[in-house]
């Protein structure tokens, strides 16, 4: 059996329209909600995300409200690691061997104590950070970009 674990630039897709995010539902729709695993930072992350998004005006306010609803709702559904001992010791680690950022550190550090409290289960590390795949792979995890899952847009030959 297969866990997925989403962190905060997939999780992300869920709620505001990027690259990935057709990906990333497909997929979501096909596992059910006991195999889908964040960290408990990861709501809080994307909330961020989504305000910085409606500040910038990239969003507007009615969009912003209604995915911070979708976001509740959905992280409310996942299984959450907690930023328990184990997973900051994991991201402590990380920041000494990688050049992660904190945040990103803290992201695999939650996988890697998920791993370890589900043996047995394979965790599957969902990111669209080529930075964090690339640790993920490193860490021994099967990696999804949903980014890179998009089909690419059809060409389309305008007739002369």
């Amino acid at each position: 059996m297969s866990c997925y674990f989403l962190e905060a630039t997939a999780f992300a897709k869920l709620f505001v329209r990027e690259p990935g995010t057709d990906a990333l539902i497909r997929l979501m729709e096909t596992v059910e909600d006991n195999r889908k695993l964040i960290s408990a930072s990861t709501p809080l992350e994307v909330y961020a995300a989504v305000r910085r998004r409606e500040r910038s005006g990239a969003i507007g306010a009615e969009d912003a409200a209604a995915a911070l609803e979708i976001l509740r709702l959905e992280a409310a559904r996942m299984v959450q690691e907690p930023l328990n001992p184990a997973v900051l010791e994991c991201a402590r680690q990380l920041l000494d061997r990688t050049t992660l950022r904190w945040p990103e550190a803290l992201q695999l550090g939650a996988a890697l104590a998920a791993r370890d409290m589900f043996q047995g289960t394979e965790i599957i590390f969902v990111s669209s950070s080529a930075q964090l795949i690339e640790a993920a792979k490193s860490g021994g995890f099967q990696v999804i970009d949903p980014a890179a899952q998009e089909e690419p847009a059809k060409e389309t030959v305008e007739p002369s």
